[in-house]
């Protein structure tokens, strides 16, 4: 008789280590925390030399990949520095590493983090190229400076109330040619309505009358005094608007001359309107040549703006970094995060992602519903039976998937973006149609009857 083995009950289980020369560094804004193994956390100061410190410290443990958490911008430094060093960096989000358990400490978490990247838990966060990058500074700072400007358009709107100067429903744009016209008439000291009514273009569609009425009112030092001061706050912040374009115009030339000569040849064709806070150079050419000759605006309520921001944070070549249509729309956002137990379906609601191209695609999605191609008829079609939120949602998918593929085979736009996509439209209907046959009781000899 075979005797059967005791069973040690004090037996932990254990998991393979894959990667096991990994540290976890818990960044932070003045101190990182540093963990080579479970019994070895160090903390460093976020200076240059304690940064270099902290790259011989690794190499002196014979650490060969490190895993950071995503902590606002501070990670950045150290993230280039330890590349430089020859090491396999890792950039978590902060979201997937979460759970721990017992007191949160920094120790704690670099500890938490060291852990996970060993077992091989942890999944790197995307990470555009140099080019990308740099572009997307000087773009989300472009940004930056059209939202502060037009705070400053709001204060004058504010200070022209006040006054009861009405322009703002005579004019659909307070910073366009004639409001702007107006503004600084009334800065150089010009009272009279009618003059300040000749500052008003020809194709202002309100009456010559009620521009008149509009541009009369209650004229107060304290408020001429902060309109003026304002005034000049959005010329001053829209010269540097336009340093910053040169300086993208500047990085996407260069960037040109390393490109396809061939499709530098190539005739473009200019169909979308420009829009207010456009950039003055032709974006569309540029990355028309980038992406080797597919022309993203032909999508439905895809513009400049769309076009940038996907040239800033991700950059044309999604194929590298994401590797399926599918893949690239749940990195931003689209896709339902299903959380199931017991069989039940308790949440399918889609993740809250601040992601600028995100944000830019729905905004897309938003326009589109307003066109009159199939990408608004389907917009319309969702928003009646589920509501307008949700139609941005599914829209903005189908953008982003259209995005996709347009890049990775280097066609045209065409709603019906492939053959899967239609082949799965066309199976979705023919259940619907069996689904409506089986409720109403017909057999087969009465559908023969019904298609004769």
């Amino acid at each position: 008789m075979v005797k059967k083995e005791k069973k040690d009950s004090n037996k932990m289980i254990t998991m393979p280590v894959v990667n096991p020369n990994a540290a976890g560094i818990d960044i932070g804004s003045r101190s990182h925390y540093v963990c080579v193994s479970q019994d070895n956390v160090k903390e460093f100061k976020s200076f240059t030399t304690d940064l270099h410190e902290i790259a011989k410290h690794l190499e002196f443990y014979g650490v060969k990949t490190v895993a950071l958490e995503s902590t606002g911008f501070y990670w950045q430094q150290l993230f280039t520095l330890l590349q430089s060093y020859g090491f396999e960096v890792i950039l978590v989000n902060a979201r997937h590493v979460k759970n721990v358990k017992g007191h949160k400490t920094d120790v704690v978490d670099s500890k938490w983090l060291q852990l996970l990247h060993s077992i091989g838990l942890l999944s790197n966060s995307f990470q555009p190229d140099i080019f990308t990058k740099e572009l997307r500074q000087y773009i989300r700072h472009r940004k930056s400076l059209i939202e502060t400007s037009s705070r400053h358009v709001s204060k004058m709107n504010k200070s022209l109330v006040l006054m009861n100067i009405q322009l703002k429903t005579v004019l659909r744009d307070l910073t366009g040619e004639s409001g702007l016209k107006v503004i600084r008439a009334i800065l150089q000291g010009e009272r009279n309505p009618g003059r300040l009514a000749e500052n008003v273009g020809e194709n202002v569609k309100a009456s010559r009358k009620d521009i008149e009425k509009a541009l009369e009112g209650n004229w107060r030092e304290e408020h001429l005094f902060e309109l003026e001061q304002n005034y000049s706050l959005h010329q001053f912040i829209w010269a540097k608007i336009r340093e910053t374009d040169n300086q993208i115009e500047v990085l996407l030339k260069k960037k040109g001359d390393h490109g396809n000569k061939e499709t530098k040849s190539k005739p473009y064709v200019k169909h979308k309107v420009r829009q207010k806070n456009d950039p003055y150079f032709d974006v569309a050419s540029y990355a028309y040549q980038m992406t080797d000759g597919v022309d993203i605006t032909q999508i439905d309520g895809v513009g400049i703006r769309t076009v940038m921001t996907l040239m800033s944070e991700t950059g044309f070549d999604l194929k590298s970094n994401f590797h399926s249509a599918k893949h690239f729309s749940s990195w931003l956002g689209f896709a339902p995060n299903r959380k199931i137990t017991g069989g039940k379906t308790i949440s399918s609601n889609t993740p809250k992602v601040k992601n600028p191209l995100s944000k830019a695609i729905r905004d897309a999605a938003n326009a589109a519903g307003n066109s009159k191609g199939k990408l608004g008829d389907f917009f319309r079609r969702i928003a009646y039976r589920k509501g307008r939120v949700v139609a941005i949602i599914a829209t903005a998918r189908k953008i982003s998937v259209i995005i996709y593929k347009m890049l990775e085979n280097h066609e045209s736009f065409c709603y019906e973006y492939s053959k899967q996509e239609s082949k799965r439209f066309k199976q979705i209907q023919i259940n619907k149609t069996i689904k409506s046959i089986k409720k109403l009781g017909m057999s087969q000899l009465d559908l023969a009857v019904v298609l004769k």
